[in-house]
């Protein structure tokens, strides 16, 4: 805190433990699926892939929060490992979608429990009305920041 109290309380800021809960989650993430030879990047990938078949590198970075350079990168290791396939030529345009293989799909099954428990460790200690509550103001926070 800045001298002359005119800093930020962080022990009362919603932004700074927003932003610490998210660093812990991401950490207890990484956790459970650096065993299973993966990033939280490579797994949110597998998952949008998993949800919407067909997205773009421009459509995957953005969804998983990294950069198009990023996703490009990891989408070529994911192709080459198996992961996912995408076609050699662009159907339309210059974007070549990308969907999952068998062996992506096997992957991303064993990464989902893992997370899975991840989230459910973080929410042991609230109701189902507390978790309901909790969405529904993080989804109202989110609104307001992209107004």
């Amino acid at each position: 805190m800045s001298q002359g109290g005119a800093g930020i309380d962080l022990e009362k800021s919603l932004g700074y433990l927003l932003k610490e809960a998210s660093s812990a989650l991401r950490t207890a993430m990484e956790e459970v699926l650096r065993p299973l030879g993966m990033s939280v990047t490579h797994y949110s990938c597998l998952e949008l892939l998993a949800q919407r078949p067909g997205l773009s590198n421009s459509e995957l970075a953005r969804g998983a929060f990294v950069t198009r350079q990023s996703m490009n990168t990891l989408l070529q290791a994911l192709e080459r490992d198996d992961y996912v396939t995408r076609p050699a030529a662009a159907p339309v345009g210059k974007v070549l979608p990308a969907r999952l293989t068998p062996r992506g799909r096997r992957s991303l099954e064993k990464a989902t429990v893992a997370v899975r428990s991840v989230e459910v460790r973080m929410l042991a200690g609230l109701s189902e009305e507390d978790q309901a509550e909790a969405l529904r103001l993080l989804r109202s926070m989110v609104r307001s920041l992209r107004a």
